[in-house]
């Protein structure tokens, strides 16, 4: 789950995910880091087929590192964005991965796009992914808002969270958040048994 915000003259932008990685319906892995970073301050949180996500993703990188060798300065999100649209579209016939692709850069501040499978991009001012979305539309819908505070950022998305690997059998494992701002990134860890608890499980 990725979502945006500006709060007043700082950019601010969070990424998180929970770390899983499954096969079928096999959970294979609940240790995988599934978030990516391909530049300083632009990630990419990746669903579906593992090994097609970091076969695009390694790719990326390489691109956008040439991008901003040629350009003399950091690519901007959305060129990071439209490389992994043209891998997935030249490749959609082959690859089972999307993505959601976010960052800050100096042009337009912090960002977030979708590539969905495909190679579809949407900007948006934010978007969630993977198997145990489908059982947060609604609680993202309702509570997400413009102009919230880190803290507040930080709620909603380990709500997200925990709501998601609550319900979804295939989902856990222990939740990464990356808060990219103008300054840099953080890090932020929760282990899964640290996450809130909203019903019985």
């Amino acid at each position: 789950m990725c979502l945006q915000e500006s709060l007043s003259n700082v950019s601010l932008y969070l990424m998180c995910l929970y770390l899983h990685f499954t096969h079928r319906y096999y959970v294979s892995s609940k240790t995988i880091n599934k978030l990516i970073q391909v530049h300083d301050r632009i990630f990419c949180c990746i669903a579906g087929s593992l090994a097609d996500a970091q076969a695009v993703t390694k790719a990326a990188k390489f691109q956008i590192s040439f991008h901003s060798i040629q350009m003399e300065s950091p690519p901007l999100v959305k060129a990071a964005a439209s490389v992994l649209k043209e891998l997935c579209y030249n490749n959609k016939e082959e690859l089972q991965a999307g993505f959601i692709t976010a960052g800050w850069d100096r042009k337009k501040g912090p960002q977030v796009y979708t590539v969905a499978l495909g190679g579809m991009l949407l900007s948006q001012p934010f978007t969630i992914g993977g198997s145990g979305s489908t059982y947060i539309y609604g609680y993202a819908d309702a509570k997400y808002k413009p102009d919230m505070s880190r803290e507040e950022c930080l709620q909603f998305a380990t709500n997200a969270l925990a709501l998601a690997m609550g319900r979804d059998n295939v989902s856990g494992g222990v939740a990464h958040l990356v808060v990219i701002t103008e300054e840099g990134v953080e890090h932020v860890v929760i282990p899964g048994d640290k996450l809130p608890k909203f019903h019985d499980e």
